[in-house]
């Protein structure tokens, strides 16, 4: 049986990590801060010889896009350094780790297909450039690591009235009367973190170390994704499309951000629901 820690355990993808450990009769811990800074090393070095998990899961983040390009040094600390630090512990420790990144890392072009890990990441924002730095550190600092890239994340600890999931903050909207923009030329792969957490311990357990990229199957934009969240919940507001250009975003966001999963299902990992089934399945649990 491992010896589990999920950092970040409050979070939309920590939770559901917690919850199905539980389930399934692990004794997970977690941790957050203040409990647990991970940008400080030595606290942090001192609580992981402490608690002698075998397996690490990182779900912390500085994921405030926008306010990335203005907080570049809290960026990096959260998103790069913390992750280091992390890395060098666990190998110390012979811990697995498994830290995750984003679609953010690629940028503005467009493919015929879908995202590999051998492509060639060009971040385009603050937030992106401290992720992608946060992959290399890990992957060179921590022998055992799975680096997990994905795409549009919700879950049910993203039902808060400020800073939630894009999912709860259309329901919100929805019955708020007033009309609603939404970017519709930005191409993703929602992700829901209930069954995104059931795809990382199938893949923890193949210990096949490395670099993979995760998501629910088929794509959509994002006021594809808005129509179908109204359509499931029976709600009918004035909804516009807008291009990212009109909607005035402070970070550039990528134009294109569906990532393929086949390196993960050549494994046997189970390939993930389409968007669509999986955000269906998320409605019927709220209500």
């Amino acid at each position: 049986m491992h010896r589990w820690l999920v950092i970040g355990h409050k979070g939309q993808l920590g939770s559901d990590v917690m919850e199905l450990l539980t389930s399934r009769g692990a004794n997970p811990l977690g941790m957050d801060l203040p409990e647990l800074d991970v940008g400080d090393f030595d606290a942090t070095r001192a609580k992981l010889l402490e608690l002698k998990p075998d397996v690490v899961i990182n779900t912390s983040a500085y994921h405030l896009v926008d306010k990335c390009e203005e907080h570049f040094t809290e960026a990096f600390h959260i998103n790069a350094a913390a992750p280091r630090n992390l890395a060098k512990i666990c190998e110390d420790l012979n811990a697995t780790l498994m830290h995750f990144s984003t679609d953010y890392v690629f940028g503005g072009q467009t493919l015929a297909g879908a995202w590999t890990e051998t492509d060639r990441p060009e971040p385009q924002s603050i937030y992106a450039t401290s992720k992608l730095a946060g992959e290399h550190l890990v992957r060179e600092n921590c022998e055992k690591h799975f680096v997990i890239r994905t795409c549009g994340l919700y879950g049910k600890a993203g039902r808060r009235p400020v800073g939630g999931s894009f999912v709860e903050t259309m329901i919100r909207l929805s019955t708020s009367g007033k009309p609603l923009q939404v970017v519709n030329d930005q191409t993703v792969a929602p992700t829901s973190t209930a069954e995104l957490a059931m795809t990382l311990l199938t893949l923890i357990d193949t210990g096949r170390y490395g670099l993979y990229h995760l998501t629910n199957a088929g794509e959509c934009t994002w006021y594809d994704f808005a129509q179908e969240i109204f359509r499931l919940i029976g709600a009918t507001p004035t909804v516009t499309p807008v291009s990212t250009a009109q909607y005035g975003a402070k970070a550039k966001r990528p134009v294109y951000s569906i990532l393929d999963n086949h390196k993960a299902t050549s494994l046997g990992v189970p390939a993930m629901s389409h968007w669509k089934e999986a955000l269906a399945t998320y409605i019927k649990k709220r209500t």
